[in-house]
């Protein structure tokens, strides 16, 4: 018998602290880049979506590699065009964790939706309380205080 997949994810990360720096006007090039930089991976990009602070993903993974270092790919290597193509003030940074959450294929077209309309979304929902929101769905056990990086003033 030959093998078969459908391994689908949401991923979900932000910007190191959550800064606000992920421009309307390229955003959409942002999510260019990573669907080309995944299919490294034999990963395809089935819907992105997000506003200045994060990013959503949901992607088709292949097996034969790890989701940590399928995201680790496409964070190094969108994180690297952000620094290289956009004129940000200070050096781009993703945060160091993100999410990655199962997706079966009955719900992929209603994760799909939900990622497309991040902007309305976000306009009644913080990203720190949709996120944690997501965790509690899908049933991950967390300590609040770890979840988001805090930036160190002083």
């Amino acid at each position: 018998m030959s093998s078969h997949h459908g391994i689908l994810l949401h991923v979900v990360f932000s910007t190191k602290y959550r800064k606000p720096v992920l421009h309307d006007d390229w955003r959409d090039d942002l999510f260019g880049y990573i669907g080309g930089t995944i299919r490294e991976h034999k990963t395809t990009l089935l819907q992105s979506g997000g506003i200045e602070d994060h990013v959503h993903l949901l992607i088709r993974c292949h097996p034969q590699f790890a989701i940590s270092s399928t995201i680790q790919l496409l964070k190094a290597n969108s994180s690297r065009w952000i620094n290289e193509e956009q004129q940000l003030p200070r050096k781009f940074q993703w945060q160091s964790g993100y999410g990655a959450f199962s997706v079966s294929h009955s719900k992929a077209e209603t994760v799909k939706r939900y990622i497309a309309n991040q902007r309305e979304h976000h306009r009644k929902r913080t990203f720190q309380d949709e996120y944690l929101a997501i965790l509690k769905k899908h049933e991950i056990e967390f300590d609040p205080q770890y979840v988001f990086e805090q930036e160190v003033h002083g």
